[in-house]
């Protein structure tokens, strides 16, 4: 727990004092001025503070994903039979998709799970969880590895980024715009002032839920083409296979790392599904069985 607080604040650090930076040399500084709203003002600063701190954890999201989890990497001579074939087999499936080999990395935990992340498809990492390795025969895990190696040639990592980075500066944008405007209804000695903050931080607040209502329903999709992808390379059979596993499995997903939701396997139901990064298994099991493979 200690170690993941202290991941969380140091990279809030990083992207607080690069974006500070940026700003800086960018003149951009207070956008509400005598003369009301600088629009061109307020428009960069929200789009270097929204998309800006999107792209540097972007940058650090390898490196945070191995700290976090505790993840050992492996060369594939490790003289361990199991763990050698895992790097064998993704470095079978990245040469189908026409990929730079990933890092491949295996971590301690009873959860059933895997996740790919990084910033590129050249500088990407590939991880198991030892229970997955425990719980799974190994057609079943290459329908995994399939899965993940296919978010890697989707590019999911860098789409998701972008598309967070801009509901950041919408969210930021548009509840600017918002309490300026009923500041201005008001006393016009207090736009900008205390109560205007307090009334920017709720709509943040309001609106980032719409955002990321917006976002998940994207990265739900973007399992789909995934499964899809991972059926190309690893076979339908294995695939669902598989996901089949996974949902026999599906309390076995460690809930501690919050902030590789979108990188985990398993979603939810009820009406938190609007927030969930993933679709339920068995509705990612009727998809893939109806799938027409090219």
């Amino acid at each position: 727990m200690g170690r993941r607080i202290f991941l969380f604040l140091l990279t809030n650090l990083a992207v607080v004092l690069t974006l500070s930076v940026v700003l800086s040399v960018l003149g951009v500084g207070r956008y509400v001025g005598p003369n009301g709203l600088d629009i061109q003002a307020l428009a960069i600063f929200c789009l270097v503070w929204g998309m800006g701190g999107a792209f540097i954890s972007l940058q650090l999201s390898r490196w945070m994903a191995k700290r976090a989890t505790g993840v050992t990497l492996i060369d594939g001579q490790t003289g361990q039979p199991e763990l050698d074939w895992l790097h064998a087999t993704v470095t079978r499936l990245t040469q189908q998709a026409n990929l730079p080999m990933p890092e491949v990395g295996v971590y301690d935990s009873p959860e059933v799970n895997a996740f790919a992340t990084g910033p590129s498809k050249s500088r990407s990492l590939v991880a198991v969880s030892s229970g997955l390795l425990r719980a799974m025969r190994r057609d079943e895990v290459e329908g995994v590895l399939a899965h993940e190696v296919a978010h890697i040639a989707n590019g999911d990592m860098v789409t998701m980024t972008l598309l967070q980075g801009v509901m950041n500066a919408f969210v930021m944008f548009l509840a600017r715009i918002i309490a300026f405007a009923l500041a201005s209804r008001g006393s016009r000695d207090d736009r900008g002032g205390g109560s205007s903050y307090l009334v920017v931080f709720v709509l943040e607040m309001v609106l980032g839920i719409f955002g990321s209502m917006v976002t998940a329903w994207f990265s739900r999709q973007r399992e789909f083409r995934a499964d899809h992808g991972g059926a190309t390379l690893a076979g339908k059979d294995r695939m669902l296979a598989a996901l089949r596993r996974l949902a026999a499995n599906h309390e076995l997903v460690d809930p501690r790392h919050e902030a590789l939701a979108t990188a985990k396997i398993n979603g939810t139901r009820g009406w938190m599904v609007f927030f969930s990064t993933h679709p339920p298994l068995e509705t990612r099991i009727a998809a893939l069985e109806q799938a027409q493979l090219r």
